[in-house]
């Protein structure tokens, strides 16, 4: 009970043109333009819901919001309450957000690093499948995870796993942990940096074919792959990375494991099985001793 899963991504974006060329020629993506308010929107519909990434036009490149669906309304309110003890302030959506989202409840709070962190309860199915071309069929299947960096490692942990109760799934010392709020190996990762940041979003693909055709396009159409093909050593995905207009990543993967209530948390040591080499340096690589 609670938070249910990863729902969706708001980023306000300098080269709209540049990202809907990603999703749709790369990745296959399909976009519906919209608008809240007076504000143009575009949608990247990765499932059969409204969508999980929205993409704002604007004069700066940054996290404009994440979205985390809740269970029920009760579960909102109890949530609600945990954040209210712990010192956060809890917003209601308003009328346009909360119809954006597809949702039919909207409440927001500001992090420790100062992202919007929404929680949503209901999530509008907007299609039976979405529209998919040959060579990307059935290709994208959702929205997976995303990384957060920052130096408030301390303080995103409080609130994420004291708080919202998100659960530990494993981590890599000094500074790199994996949450869950379901089944699915992670939801989010919480990693010690310099500076905040989203260091990336994971992009679910059905296969491992699926992966491949897209590394085939991302080749073919001269997306920068900042990190190779590889499979993790705690997930066991198979993905590989490339830089987005934005300039942090997405991970573009598949197969990664389901847990269960019995998994115990552990340091997992070794980052890869194989593959994941890095075009420039790896923030997350250990420190040489």
């Amino acid at each position: 009970m609670g938070i249910a899963k990863l729902g969706y991504v708001g980023l306000d974006v300098t080269d709209l043109d540049a990202w809907t060329d990603l999703l749709g020629r790369t990745l296959g993506v399909d976009i519906v333009f919209d608008k809240i308010g007076t504000e143009d929107v575009a949608l990247a519909a990765l499932d059969v819901y409204k969508y999980r990434l929205a993409l704002y036009p604007s004069a700066e490149d940054r996290p404009r919001e994440v979205g985390w669906i809740v269970d029920s309304p009760s579960e909102l309110d109890r949530i609600t309450g945990r954040l209210t003890t712990a010192g956060f302030s809890v917003h209601e959506g308003v009328e346009e957000e909360t119809e954006l989202r597809g949702a039919t409840h909207l409440r927001w709070f500001t992090d420790p690093v100062g992202y919007r962190v929404e929680l949503a309860v209901g999530a509008a199915k907007a299609r039976t499948g979405p529209a998919r071309s040959v060579d990307a069929s059935p290709g994208v299947i959702g929205l997976g995870h995303l990384v957060l960096a920052s130096p408030k490692l301390d303080e995103l942990r409080e609130l994420y796993e004291s708080v919202l109760e998100f659960r530990l799934t494993d981590y890599r010392a000094p500074g790199l942990y994996f949450l869950r709020c379901n089944r699915t190996h992670h939801s989010i990762a919480l990693a010690r940096a310099e500076t905040t940041s989203i260091h990336h979003l994971e992009i679910e693909h059905d296969s491992i074919d699926d992966v491949g055709r897209a590394h085939d396009r991302a080749k073919r159409d001269g997306v920068p792959v900042s990190i190779g093909l590889g499979r993790h050593m705690n997930d066991k995905a198979i993905s590989f990375y490339i830089k987005n207009p934005s300039g942090f990543h997405l991970e573009i993967g598949c197969g990664g494991i389901e847990v269960d209530d019995d998994w115990v948390p552990h340091d997992f040591g070794t980052p890869d099985v194989w593959g994941h080499r890095h075009a420039n340096g790896n923030p997350f690589a250990p420190s040489a001793s």
